[in-house]
C-alpha cells in the first residue's frame, strides 16, 4: 500500500464516519466504529511508522475540516471527531511506541487504548451527554474492527 493511498483511505474513512453520524445520529456509531473507525485505528498505526507526529495531527485536523466543509451542519460532529481522534491518536501513538513485539501485537495493543479514549470522548462531545451503552458498543466494535483491519494490513506489510 502506498503512503498516498493509505492517507486517502484514512481521511475518507474519517470523513464518511463523521458525515454518517451527522446524518443518522448516534445509532450508527457502533456500525461506523466496526467498519470505518476500526480501519482508522489500524491505518493510524500503519501511518505512525511512516509519518511524523505533526503530519499525523495535521491529517486528523484536515479531515475534520473537510467534514465541516462538506456538511456545515456536521460542525459539532467534526469538532468532536477532531478532538476524539487527536486524543486517541496521542494515546495510540504512545502505546504503540511503548509496546514491544511484532507490528500486529503493537497495533492491536495500541488499538485497545485508542479505542477506549475515542469511544468515550467522541459521543460525549458530539451528543453532549455520556451515553454508556454507545460508548461500550463503540469500544467493542472498534477493537474488533481494528483487529480485523490490523490483521489484513499486516498481511500486506509482512
Amino acid at each position: 500500500m502506498t503512503l498516498l493511498i493509505a492517507i486517502s483511505v484514512y481521511a475518507s474513512a474519517m470523513v464518511l464516519a463523521n458525515l454518517s453520524v451527522a446524518a443518522f445520529g448516534p445509532s450508527t456509531s457502533p456500525i461506523n466504529a466496526f467498519i470505518l473507525i476500526g480501519l482508522d485505528l489500524a491505518l493510524r498505526d500503519w501511518l505512525h511508522v511512516r509519518l511524523k507526529t505533526w503530519q499525523m495531527l495535521g491529517l486528523i485536523v484536515a479531515t475534520g475540516l473537510i467534514t465541516f466543509l462538506l456538511n456545515p451542519a456536521a460542525g459539532k460532529i467534526a469538532i468532536a471527531s477532531a478532538c476524539a481522534f487527536s486524543a486517541a491518536a496521542l494515546v495510540d501513538w504512545a502505546t504503540f511506541a511503548k509496546l514491544k513485539g511484532s507490528w500486529l501485537f503493537r497495533a492491536n495493543g495500541s488499538n485497545l487504548a485508542g479505542a477506549a479514549v475515542d469511544s468515550l470522548v467522541f459521543p460525549t462531545l458530539a451528543f453532549g451527554a455520556l451515553m454508556p451503552h454507545i460508548v461500550a458498543m463503540q469500544f467493542v466494535a472498534k477493537v474488533a474492527g481494528g483487529a480485523i483491519w490490523s490483521y489484513l494490513l499486516n498481511k500486506r506489510i509482512a
